[in-house]
């Protein structure tokens, strides 16, 4: 039993560089500021408005979790109580649909954008 554990451990080792360069050769799509305000427009569909809420939920506490006073000052500073949820992405979708050339940017960059300008830390 010991020696068949040992020659899976053995196996798994060799073959494990090979695994790890076919994930590093896979191409990762990054989610464009048109699909993502797409999916915020369309609020008939609970799929749609569930991968919105949850997207914009997760991309801003990341923002929130990454902020570290002497390495990553906060760049956006939401006064509260603050917006709806809802309120702050159909601004941001009005805001996206009014500047053409971040549309095919990643929706991250371009929602980070939207709140740093809705939302800026006091000087």
């Amino acid at each position: 039993m010991k020696k068949q554990f040992l020659l899976s451990l053995i196996a798994l080792g060799l073959a494990s560089p090979f695994i790890t360069v076919v994930y590093a050769q896979e191409k990762v799509a990054v989610l464009s500021t048109q699909e993502f305000i797409t999916s915020c427009k369309s609020p008939a569909s609970s799929e749609s408005r569930s991968f919105c809420l949850g997207y914009a939920t997760g991309l801003y506490d990341t923002y929130l979790v990454t902020r570290h006073p002497s390495i990553a000052k906060p760049f956006i500073c939401v006064k509260q109580p603050g917006p709806t949820r809802d309120t702050v992405i159909s601004d941001f979708v009005k805001w996206a649909e009014g500047k053409p050339a971040l549309l095919n940017s990643p929706a991250a960059d371009s929602a980070l954008r939207y709140l740093a300008e809705r939302f800026p830390c006091p000087a």
